[in-house]
C-alpha cells in the first residue's frame, strides 16, 4: 500500500505509489468541451495537455464511461474503441515532455438531460431532480428533469462500463485512472443521503449508499492495480444541489473503507471556493489524514502559499490546481520560481464548444514573454 510522506516541499519528488512525479502540484481535472460532437480527444487536447505536462501529475477532463453518462456539450468519452484510440495522442504528448497522466472516469447521472439521451431520461440513484440553474443541451438550456432511479439489475452494468472505460484507458497508455465520485455525479448520488433514499443493497445505509462506489473500485483495481487508481471526493459541496446532513459520517466511512485498496490517493475537494453546504463544520485535509494513510491530494481555490502550506504541514502530500493553469501552462515553474502568474483567463473562455487555440492553447510561458 502506498505510505504517504510528509517531509518534502510542493516543488520536490514524489513517489506516488511507485510512479515518480516530479513536484506534487497535479493540474486539476477540468471540462473544456472542445472534444466536438463526436466526443473524441484530438490534437489541439493533445497539445493542451502536453503544455501542461511539467505539473507533477496532469488529471484529465473528465471522460464519460457511456453513453448515458454523458451530459454536458462536446466533452470526451472513452466508451467506445475509437475514443479509447484517440486518446493514445494525448498520452503520447504527455509522456514525451516527461509528464505523467491519469485520466478522469465519469458518469453525470442525473446531472444531464433526455436530450443527450435520444428522449430517455437521465438516471440517478433515486428519483429526485436537481433544484438548479439549469443544463445546456444541445438545442440551449434546460431546466433540470427528475431523473429515472437505476433498476437494481442495471448497476452490473454500471460497474462494467467503468471497468470497460478502465481498459480503454490502460490500452491508450495512460499512467492511471481517478474515479470522479465527486460534485454530484453518479457516484456520489448513490454515496450521500441527499440523493440516495433506496431501499435495496445500494441505499438505506451508508454502508450500502458506498456499494455502487466500492464496486467500481473493485473493477477498476483489477485492471490497473490499486496503485494506479485514484477516487475523488467532494466532502463539503454544494455543486449540483449536494449537502447531506450525514456527510461527516459518510465521508469518513467511505476514506475508512477505500484505504483498503492501496490507492494511488485520496482526491479530497476540501477547498470551500465552489460553496459550502453548510451541513455542520466543514471536513478537514486533517479530518482525512487522521483515517487515510495513503497519498492525499487537496483542491479546490488553493493558491500558492496555501499549496505550500498544506504540503509543509504535512495536511496533503499533493494539491490539484484548476483555473490558474489554464491562462499558466508553466505553473509549476512559475510558482517554484516565484514568477508571477498570468492573470485568470475571461470564464467566458473556459467552455468555448469550438475547436479553437483561443483561450486553450495560446497563453505563453512565462520565459517567452508571459507576464
Amino acid at each position: 500500500m502506498p505510505q504517504s510522506d510528509h517531509s518534502s516541499s510542493l516543488f520536490s519528488a514524489f513517489d506516488l505509489g511507485g510512479l515518480k512525479v516530479n513536484n506534487r502540484l497535479a493540474l486539476a481535472p477540468m471540462t473544456r468541451s472542445k472534444a466536438g460532437p463526436e466526443r473524441l480527444a484530438n490534437p489541439l487536447i493533445a497539445e493542451y495537455y502536453a503544455q501542461r505536462a511539467s505539473a507533477g501529475l496532469v488529471i484529465t477532463e473528465a471522460t464519460t464511461v457511456s453513453a448515458q453518462g454523458n451530459g454536458y456539450l462536446n466533452t470526451p468519452g472513452i466508451y467506445t474503441d475509437e475514443m479509447g484510440d484517440a486518446w493514445r495522442q494525448v498520452t503520447e504528448a504527455v509522456h514525451a515532455k516527461g509528464g505523467r497522466i491519469f485520466l478522469q472516469l465519469w458518469h453525470t447521472g442525473r446531472a444531464s438531460h433526455s436530450e443527450f439521451h435520444d428522449g430517455a431520461q437521465p438516471v440517478s440513484a433515486s428519483a429526485i431532480r436537481i433544484e438548479g440553474d439549469g443544463v445546456h443541451t444541445p438545442s440551449g438550456k434546460q431546466d433540470y428533469e427528475v431523473p429515472r432511479a437505476l433498476e437494481t439489475g442495471e448497476l452490473k452494468g454500471v460497474v462494467a462500463d467503468y471497468v470497460s472505460a478502465a481498459e480503454r484507458a490502460k490500452a491508450a497508455g495512460f499512467d492511471g485512472v481517478e474515479i470522479h465520485a465527486a460534485n454530484g455525479y453518479l457516484l456520489d448520488q448513490f454515496l450521500q443521503s441527499k440523493t440516495n433514499q433506496r431501499t435495496d443493497e445500494y441505499g438505506s445505509s451508508v454502508e450500502n449508499r458506498f456499494r455502487l462506489l466500492r464496486e467500481v473500485v473493485e473493477g477498476v483495481v483489477a485492471v490497473f492495480g490499486g496503485n494506479r487508481v485514484a477516487v475523488r471526493l467532494a466532502p463539503n459541496g454544494m455543486f449540483n444541489d449536494m449537502g447531506s446532513p450525514d456527510f461527516r459520517e459518510t465521508f469518513t466511512y467511505a476514506a475508512k473503507e477505500l484505504e483498503a485498496y492501496g490507492l494511488a490517493y485520496l482526491h479530497v475537494m476540501d477547498g470551500l471556493a465552489f460553496g459550502f453546504h453548510e451541513q455542520g463544520e466543514p471536513m478537514t485535509l486533517e479530518d482525512f489524514r487522521a483515517i487515510f494513510t495513503g497519498p492525499l491530494m487537496a483542491n479546490c481555490g488553493y493558491d500558492r502559499q496555501m499549496s505550500i502550506d498544506a504540503v509543509q504541514r504535512g495536511a496533503a502530500d499533493m494539491v490539484a490546481i484548476g483555473r490558474p493553469y489554464i491562462s499558466n501552462p508553466d505553473l509549476a515553474e512559475r510558482w517554484e520560481n516565484s514568477w508571477p502568474e498570468a492573470p485568470l483567463s475571461e470564464p467566458t473562455s473556459w467552455y468555448t464548444l469550438e475547436q479553437v487555440a483561443a483561450g486553450f492553447t495560446d497563453y505563453p510561458v512565462y520565459e517567452a514573454g508571459g507576464k
